[in-house]
């Protein structure tokens, strides 16, 4: 079963990685991530994409977006809880 893992994508990013979690206006949490490519032709999400599954130890293909293709805020299919998540991000 797929979970949902709400990220914030910042492209152009001199310092690409993953950073905290950022808290939005509605209460609910979302993962900052930087890359450095431009949000052309679809080259930050697929960088976006291929850090997570770079951090989570994951493959590429476990990682999708769901929502929010042109967007910041996006939305990514994981194979594993925020729980998981956040105790991988903490090593």
């Amino acid at each position: 079963m797929a979970n949902v893992l709400p990220i914030r994508v910042t492209p152009r990013s001199a310092k690409p990685g993953i950073g905290d979690w950022r808290g939005q206006a509605d209460g609910r949490e979302e993962l900052e991530v930087r890359v450095a490519e431009a949000p052309a032709d679809g080259a930050a999400n697929d960088a976006a994409v291929r850090l997570i599954a770079k951090a989570f130890g994951i493959s590429r293909s476990e990682v999708s977006i769901i929502s929010g293709e042109t967007s910041r805020h996006k939305r990514l299919s994981i194979p594993f809880d925020v729980g998981e998540v956040r105790r991988r991000l903490s090593r």
